[in-house]
């Protein structure tokens, strides 16, 4: 029989996505992180490809605490997109797009939107240069963010990242 060592903060993540109804397995290849916290970064869970420079970066937010911080829960994921953005963008021009019909079956979300930007230099995004940020929301269950963090933004980075696109979905 094997046993794998659980961290606290997969504990608590899968707790919060859970409560999100949201399901996380960890993809091949990728490994437990720490994630920046800050007043205005929150997070939940990290993951990075080792020798590589990507990490992906999770939050969650169960319904019932979408209520109680925003004013239009049907639209969370555009104010935790909006938030991050805001928080990250060195130049302040930046790429977004609503996610197809195709994106949000995979991941059994109702709405979602990426955005793609420069980063400030800064230690609270580990000087990484890019990110692809990802919102979803599954009406009256949760939202969800997940932001792709690298300093190379070619077709290495979307085949990296690529490889944990079912990491992470609504139930």
């Amino acid at each position: 029989m094997r046993f794998v060592q659980v961290s606290k903060q997969s504990r608590d993540f899968n707790r919060t996505a859970s409560d999100a109804s949201v399901t996380f397995t960890l993809p091949e290849g990728f490994k437990e992180t720490v994630p920046v916290n800050s007043e205005e970064l929150t997070y939940d869970y990290a993951i990075a490809l080792p020798d590589h420079s990507v990490e992906i970066w999770f939050a969650v937010k169960p319904y019932k605490s979408i209520t109680r911080i925003y004013t239009n829960p049907d639209s969370a994921y555009i104010s935790l997109g909006k938030e991050q953005v805001s928080a990250f963008s060195a130049d302040n021009a930046y790429f977004v797009r609503n996610l197809t019909d195709r994106i949000l079956n995979q991941y059994n979300a109702d709405v979602g939107k990426s955005y793609l930007l420069n980063l400030n230099d800064s230690p609270a995004t580990k000087h990484y240069k890019y990110a692809l940020i990802i919102t979803l929301q599954k009406n009256k269950a949760g939202a969800l963010m997940a932001v792709c963090l690298t300093n190379d933004k070619g077709p290495d980075f979307f085949k990296e990242i690529d490889k944990a696109r079912n990491c992470i979905k609504f139930k």
